[in-house]
């Protein structure tokens, strides 16, 4: 009897094991063969909140894989049960272990958003909101978006650095504009503690404010300096900066493209051809290279320049050498474009 129990025993064990040695070996199959997908490759977002189980069953609805519960089981066993929020890139390549691995990895799909160094703030909210996933920054009032970006500045202009920025699908907006506003305090007091003696600004900000206009009156790259030499010595004299960008801040959505002699005229905190020194804010978001310029201007002794049309000036030091570039570039060749020749013509600029 007991020599029947034991063979028993011993085969009711055998079966057993033939039994999970056939199970692990169909549950082996199923996490390592492909998943099935309608096309090579398919986008697939987990929302906040999800469970691995729910995302599983959703997963099998749609006919991506075949064994939900074995997926889940197999996590819980192996300590990958947690998975991460996001947007995630699925292909005829991934297996039910892979899309695991991601899932709990994070291995999320990032975008990238593009802000051309001398954009206004007004035109970084404005490409922000194209984007279906920042839409509603539109609708939010200034202080709301300066608090939730930690801009703790009195004004928002010119405190984001121009870049190109990758975001997730569960990304906030204000993430992207805090992250900018970081780079840069981070880029101007870099700039600002390697500045050069004797410049006319009393803070940071002030060097901030030059590096704006450098940045919108430069055509060429390798003229920033030289432009920001020009101010510098314009302001350390006490001249008038007579710079077209900050008229054209100043007048808002009243400029229509064509800036006029009568636009010169109109007295705002930043026509510059009225008011003496540097206008209250900046009237973009400047490069590092124009911060950089802004704080190492190109000794030189001109103080005048007219654009030639293209895309550089004729830098003069006298007013006559100057009233003779303006004919020869402006008058003679009405040049069109503004950032490299501008259509309204002056002869004190």
């Amino acid at each position: 009897m007991l020599k029947r129990f034991f063979r028993r025993l011993i085969l009711a064990l055998l079966l057993a094991t033939l039994v999970i040695a056939a199970i692990l070996g169909t549950a082996q199959r199923f996490l390592d063969a492909p998943i099935t997908l309608p096309d090579s490759q398919l986008t697939w977002t987990i929302s906040n909140g999800s469970t691995l189980n729910e995302v599983n069953r959703q997963l099998y609805q749609q006919g991506i894989v075949s064994h939900p519960k074995l997926l889940s089981l197999y996590a819980q066993l192996q300590g990958k049960a947690r998975i991460q929020a996001g947007e995630y890139r699925l292909t005829s390549t991934d297996t039910a272990k892979t899309l695991l691995n991601k899932f709990n990895e994070g291995q999320i799909t990032y975008h990238q958003i593009t802000f051309p160094e001398g954009w206004t703030f007004a035109q970084w909210l404005t490409h922000l909101a194209k984007l279906p996933q920042f839409a509603e920054v539109k609708e939010l009032p200034l202080d709301a978006i300066m608090a939730a970006s930690g801009i703790q500045q009195a004004h928002p202009e010119g405190w984001l650095f121009p870049d190109t920025y990758s975001y997730a699908s569960s990304d906030p907006w204000w993430a992207i504009l805090a992250r900018a506003h970081q780079r840069m305090l981070e880029v101007l007091s870099t700039a600002w503690e390697t500045r050069d003696a004797d410049l006319p600004y009393s803070s940071a900000y002030e060097a901030l404010i030059m590096a704006s206009i450098v940045e919108k009156e430069t055509g060429l790259a390798e003229e920033r300096a030289e432009i920001a030499g020009v101010f510098v010595r314009r302001l350390n004299k006490g001249m008038r900066l007579q710079t077209d960008p900050t008229v054209i801040y100043g007048l808002g959505d009243a400029y229509s493209g064509n800036i006029k002699r009568s636009h010169l005229k109109q007295p705002t905190p930043y026509n510059t051809y009225v008011i003496k020194g540097l206008p209250p804010t900046p009237i973009a978001m400047p490069s590092e290279a124009a911060i950089y310029a802004a704080v190492h201007p190109l000794p030189g002794s001109s103080l005048y320049f007219v654009a030639r049309g293209d895309g550089g000036h004729y830098f003069s030091d006298s007013l006559e050498e100057h009233q003779k570039a303006v004919r020869q570039y402006q008058i003679n060749r009405r040049a069109a474009d503004y950032r490299s020749a501008p259509p309204s013509v002056r002869a004190d600029k």
